[in-house]
C-alpha cells in the first residue's frame, strides 16, 4: 500500500491563502482599511487644489506647495510614530497615526486662510508617516516570511482604492456642496478604522524580539549617547537641533517664497536629514540607511508628478468636466491597485529588486503616448491604467524592500525614517512639475519628469546600489 504524502512536501501544502492563518488575515484587513482612508484623505487636496486656488487667490506655486506640505511633516512623524512601534508595538502606533491624520483632514475643512490649510496638511503627514511604518511592518510580520511580498504589495492597494473612492466623491460632492465637504466626510472613515484595530494581537515577529531581548528597544538611544552607550547631553543638544532647523528649513522651503536662500536651506536640510540618517543607523547600517533613503527619494520625484498635478493637468489643459475628472482617476487608481497586486506574487517569485525594476522598465513605453491622448476619454483611461500598474503599483513592493533591510527591533524607526524623508521627493515633485510648467505645457512637464526619473529609479533597484554599497561599507568599517 502506496503511504500517503509527507506533509513537508511543497506539493501538499495548503493554498497560500490558507497558511496566512486567521490572525495574519485579521492583521491585513484592519492595517488595510488604514490604508484606504489613508489614500483617501490624502489626495483630496490634489482634487480640490483649483477650488482652492481660486477661494484664496493663490498662485501656481503656492497650490502646489499644499500639496507638498504633508511631505515636510512626513520624516518627522515616521521618525517619532516608527519609534512609538518599536518601543510599544505597532498597534499603538498604528492608532496614534489613523487619529493624527484624521484631525488634519478635519481642520483642513476648517481652514480659512492659506496658513490655516498649510498647518493642517503638515498635521496630516505627520499622521500619514506613521500609518505607512507602523501599518507595513505589522503586517509583514503577522505573516509568514515568503508571503511577505504579497502582504506589501496588496496592503499599498489599500491606498489606490482610498483615491479612488475620493475621486467618486469630489464628483457628487464639489458641485453641489463646495469643497470642504471633502475634508468633512474624509473624517468618517477614522471610525471604521479606529473600531478595526480595537482588539487586535500584536504582530509576531516583535513579540518575539521583546521576548528575547527582555527590553523594549529605544531606536533614539544612538542621537542621545555616545559610541560607548554613555549619555551625552551634547550629542542629544545637537541632534534636537539638526532636527529642528532641518523642519525649519524645509517648511521655508516649501511655501516657495525663498529666493536666492533656496539653495543654501536645502543644502543645510539635507545635511542635518543625512546626518540624522547616519545616526540612527549606527555603526553596522549607516550607509544603508542612507542609500535606502536616496533610492526611496527617487521613487517619489517619479510618481509624484503625476499624483499630485494629474487632476490639475485634466482639468486646465485638456478642460474635462468634475466626471470626466473622475473617470480618468478610476482608470489611474484601479491600475495602481491592479500593480500592487501583481507586484505582490512577481515580488515573492522574483525577488523584491528584480520584480521592481523589470515592471518599471515596462512602465517607459506609456508614459509618452498617455499625455499625448486628448479628447479620446476611453483610450487615456487604458493608457492610465498601463502605466499606473507598472509604475506606481509596483512601489507596493518598498515595503518588503526596504523591511527586509532592517532588524527587527529597529524596523518600524527605520523604515518610518527612511521611507517618509525619501518622500520629501513627493514635495519636491508637484513643485518640481510646477517650475517646469511656466516655460511649456504641463503634460509634456509631467512626461519628461516621470520618464527620466523612473529610468533613474530603474538603475538604483535593479543594480542593488544601497545593497552593494552596505556590503562595500561593512568590508571596510571606518
Amino acid at each position: 500500500m502506496d503511504r500517503p504524502p509527507r506533509r513537508t512536501d511543497p506539493r501538499h501544502r495548503p493554498r497560500w491563502y490558507r497558511q496566512v492563518g486567521r490572525r495574519g488575515w485579521t492583521a491585513f484587513a484592519a492595517a488595510w482599511g488604514g490604508y484606504v482612508l489613508d489614500g483617501f484623505d490624502f489626495v483630496l487636496i490634489t482634487l480640490v487644489l483649483t477650488e482652492v486656488r481660486a477661494e484664496f487667490g493663490l498662485d501656481a506655486v503656492q497650490a502646489a506647495s499644499l500639496v507638498s506640505a504633508a511631505f515636510v511633516s512626513r520624516w518627522l512623524g515616521g521618525m517619532l510614530l516608527g519609534a512609538l512601534g518599536d518601543r510599544y508595538g505597532r498597534r499603538a502606533a498604528m492608532t496614534a497615526s489613523i487619529l493624527l491624520f484624521s484631525l488634519g483632514t478635519l481642520a483642513c475643512g476648517l481652514a480659512g486662510s492659506y496658513g490655516a490649510l498649510y498647518a493642517a496638511r503638515l498635521v496630516v503627514g505627520l499622521g500619514m508617516a506613521g500609518e505607512y511604518s507602523a501599518s507595513a511592518t505589522y503586517v509583514m510580520e503577522s505573516w509568514p516570511e515568503r508571503m511577505r511580498g504579497r502582504a506589501s504589495g496588496f496592503l499599498i492597494s489599500g491606498y489606490s482604492i482610498g483615491t479612488v473612492l475620493a475621486a467618486q466623491v469630489y464628483s457628487q460632492v464639489v458641485p453641489a456642496l463646495g469643497w470642504r465637504w471633502m475634508f468633512y466626510l474624509g473624517v468618517l472613515p477614522a471610525l471604521f478604522a479606529l473600531w478595526m484595530r480595537r482588539a487586535l494581537p500584536e504582530a509576531e515577529d516583535w513579540e518575539e524580539a521583546i521576548a528575547e531581548t527582555a527590553a523594549r528597544p529605544n531606536p533614539f538611544r544612538p542621537l542621545f549617547t555616545r559610541p560607548d552607550g554613555t549619555p551625552s547631553p551634547g550629542r542629544a543638544a545637537l541632534h534636537l537641533g539638526l532636527a529642528a532647523g532641518a523642519f525649519g528649513a524645509l517648511l521655508v522651503l516649501f511655501t516657495g517664497r525663498v529666493g536666492d536662500a533656496a539653495w543654501p536651506l536645502a543644502l543645510f536640510a539635507a545635511g542635518a536629514l543625512g546626518t540624522l540618517a547616519v545616526r540612527l543607523g549606527s555603526p553596522g547600517h549607516r550607509v544603508l540607511y542612507l542609500a535606502l533613503t536616496v533610492t526611496v527619494f527617487a521613487g517619489f520625484l517619479y510618481t509624484w508628478p503625476i499624483q499630485a498635478l494629474l487632476p490639475t493637468y485634466l482639468k486646465t489643459e485638456l478642460h474635462y468636466t468634475a466626471g470626466q475628472v473622475r473617470d480618468v482617476l478610476f482608470w489611474a487608481g484601479f491600475g495602481t491597485a491592479a500593480g500592487c497586486v501583481l507586484a505582490g506574487f512577481t515580488g515573492d517569485r522574483f525577488g523584491p529588486a528584480r520584480a521592481y525594476a523589470l515592471t518599471l522598465t515596462a512602465s517607459l513605453a506609456f508614459v509618452f503616448p498617455v499625455f499625448a491622448v486628448h479628447d479620446d476619454l476611453l483610450l487615456l483611461g487604458v493608457l492610465l491604467f498601463l502605466l499606473q500598474a507598472t509604475s506606481f503599483g509596483i512601489s507596493g513592493l518598498l515595503p518588503r524592500y526596504l523591511g527586509g533591510h532592517l532588524p527587527v527591533e529597529r524596523r518600524a524607526s527605520g523604515l518610518g525614517f527612511v521611507y517618509n524623508v525619501g518622500a520629501l521627493g513627493g514635495a519636491v515633485a508637484p513643485l518640481l512639475g510646477a517650475r517646469l510648467a511656466e516655460g511649456r505645457p504641463l503634460g509634456q512637464s509631467l512626461a519628461v519628469l516621470t520618464f527620466g526619473l523612473s529610468l533613474l529609479v530603474v538603475l538604483l533597484i535593479g543594480l542593488d546600489v544601497p545593497g552593494r554599497l552596505h556590503r562595500l561599507a561593512d568590508r571596510h568599517p571606518s
